[in-house]
């Protein structure tokens, strides 16, 4: 019998960088998720396939299900299935029933959203193999990639999120999210895949007052999830931008590359790629497609909110 899970994809609205260290920060779950199917056979053998939105293979691995117990031991194995055996391996670390015996499986992933996206591919999967295996999606994050999991909060939420770390513990509050000024907030495509890990990394070497940020930031994420003007929220979003920008000691993106924009434009996760969000007139995607911004989605086009009713 064949078995399907889907997650979510995701979008930090506020509290980049600085949720790693405990802030409040709100968070979107996507309409673009990724789904995984499995169906169960004796070969001994795990046949992964990974398709992308347009049903292309983009990735492909064949392993036997014993070298989960040594995943070091095959040294010529490509990147992506060093991480994908890493992250099976902890799986059945944490449930030593999954994937027991002499079974074998055949996996399908799909995405429905391009991978350069950087809307969740691995949050996705992540959450989609904790299903599959009866595991808490936390757990096994935290025993694979670094992160601060608000990408798993979103794959298992169909609502917005406040989300924040406590005592190394998340905690997660469902929240309605839909800003009366909705149809005049965009998210844009930056045409780029930014590296979360590398950017992590640079904020890590920073020296700066982690309580007076956390509360900052903390302070402007209640604000927009309470926010019922666009021009206050887009003080918040300006005020934002300014502090993490003073912190990481880079230009916000829309003084880099929309200045001449006549509203708000926020980062969202690593700064540098992505997607941002914009704050401004009802025909603001025309001015980010004149600038080479093809992909644009209206904020109800992109953010998935079932508790509203969208």
């Amino acid at each position: 019998m064949e078995r399907e899970f889907r997650s979510n994809g995701k979008l930090l609205l506020t509290g980049e960088y600085a949720v790693l260290d405990g802030a409040l920060s709100l968070a979107v779950p996507t309409r673009f998720g990724q789904s995984l199917k499995v169906l169960e056979n004796n070969s001994g053998l795990i046949r992964w396939k990974s398709l992308d939105q347009d049903n292309k293979v983009w990735f492909e691995s064949e392993f036997p299900v014993d070298i989960l117990t040594n995943t070091s031991k095959d040294t010529d194995t490509d990147d992506i299935s060093l991480m994908l055996m890493k992250i099976l391996s902890q799986a059945r670390n944490l449930n030593p029933d999954f994937l027991e015996g002499s079974r074998g499986y055949e996996v399908v992933t799909q995405l429905d959203f391009p991978r350069n996206w950087g809307l969740g591919t691995s949050s996705t999967l992540i959450n989609n193999i904790a299903q599959w295996a009866m595991i808490d999606a936390f757990d096994l994050l935290h025993g694979s990639i670094p992160g601060s999991g608000y990408d798993i909060a979103c794959a298992q939420h169909s609502t917005a999120i406040l989300y924040q770390i406590e005592d190394s513990k998340p905690r997660v509050t469902p929240v309605d999210f839909s800003p009366p000024f909705q149809d005049q907030l965009f998210f844009v495509f930056l045409n780029r895949k930014q590296n979360s890990r590398e950017a992590i990394a640079h904020y890590r070497e920073k020296t700066l007052n982690k309580a007076e940020l956390i509360a900052e930031i903390s302070g402007i994420t209640e604000g927009m999830v309470n926010c019922n003007d666009l021009h206050d929220f887009i003080h918040l979003m300006e005020t934002h931008e300014q502090t993490l920008s003073e912190v990481l000691g880079l230009d916000t993106v829309k003084s880099s590359t929309f200045p001449d924009y006549p509203g708000a434009v926020k980062s969202l996760g690593a700064w540098g790629g992505d997607f941002v969000l914009a704050a401004g007139e009802p025909d603001s995607p025309v001015y980010f497609k004149r600038k080479g911004y093809a992909t644009v989605f209206a904020f109800k086009d992109l953010v998935l909110n079932k508790k509203a009713g969208r």
